[in-house]
């Protein structure tokens, strides 16, 4: 509930709350708001200008961009969610194990973890592309290779800090098991950091997917996706700039709005970053009282 009354004060968090639940919910059920098929191929619309019946126009085969917008969610953005879940999910069941049982366990996780973490996260992309193939697929794959490690990492610091609080100690004392130790009170305190580090991911992984299908190496054609429609539309990107800035935009909107979400959310579950903010505007409004009396 406090984060929530946290939240609600914060105009542009509940904006990008706003725009993060209305692109998902049309990437669920793109064929609802979808006016055409996305792949539907009309040459005599070809390069076509906006209309009333194509709101966005047509791009070089003559599909309709917005259907292709609204379907190109899926892939840019949905399939992201379920290998950030999934990575986070990986990420926390070792990092826990190494924060809490620490000792042997917690220096072979780490030591895996930190040979994931030597190769930089393109480089194990590109690898894992190069074995695999290209595709969506293949990308989804690579991510969650790259991502685990970092989230157990910081997971596990946190652990680490509650793990040695007095009511824990004197829960592994009174003879309460590992397991109810760890679901009952090290999880609901160690939540507000694993969400607000999910949360910050989002934005970056959005743009390493768009970047990938971009060149070429992630999403293939006919697929409907916002960095393949990029790459699709540079050869009249100064005859018809709309092309590139209808994509563009829309990754810009979604992932400027889960990365302000993200500030906000580590502001409302952290009351010290409250009082902080409150003791910014306070000493700004006071240095502006002060220069407006000289």
């Amino acid at each position: 509930m406090r984060i929530l009354k946290n939240l609600s004060k914060d105009k542009l968090a509940l904006l990008s709350l706003l725009i993060i639940v209305s692109t998902i919910i049309a990437g669920i059920f793109a064929p609802l708001f979808a006016p055409f098929d996305p792949n539907e191929v009309n040459m005599s619309l070809r390069y076509a200008s906006p209309s009333w019946e194509y709101l966005l126009g047509n791009d070089h085969l003559g599909r309709c961009i917005l259907s292709r917008i609204i379907y190109g969610i899926r892939p840019s953005i949905l399939w992201v969610l379920v290998v950030l879940f999934i990575s986070v999910l990986i990420g926390a069941f070792l990092g826990f194990l190494a924060g809490y049982f620490k000792g042997k366990v917690d220096a072979v996780i780490m030591r895996i973890c930190d040979t994931m973490l030597s190769f930089p996260g393109y480089v194990m992309a590109l690898a894992v592309i190069g074995i695999f193939g290209v595709g969506l697929q293949n990308i989804l794959i690579a991510f969650a290779l790259i991502k685990w490690a970092w989230f157990a990492r910081v997971i596990r610091a946190s652990v680490m800090q509650y793990a040695e609080l007095d009511y824990v100690k004197f829960s592994k004392a009174s003879g309460i098991s590992d397991t109810q130790i760890i679901f009952r009170h090290i999880i609901p305190v160690t939540f507000a950091d694993i969400a607000v580090i999910s949360s910050s991911s989002i934005g970056s992984m959005i743009l390493q997917i768009s970047g990938f299908s971009f060149l070429g190496l992630g999403i293939q054609a006919p697929t409907p996706e916002w960095g393949m429609m990029l790459n699709e539309a540079r050869e009249v990107m100064f005859t018809r700039p709309e092309l590139m800035l209808v994509p563009g935009l829309a990754i810009v909107i979604v992932v400027s709005a889960f990365n302000f979400l993200s500030d906000s959310l580590q502001v409302a579950l952290d009351p010290k970053l409250v009082t902080s903010k409150k003791r910014k505007k306070e000493n700004l409004s006071l240095f502006k009282k002060r220069e407006l009396s000289k």
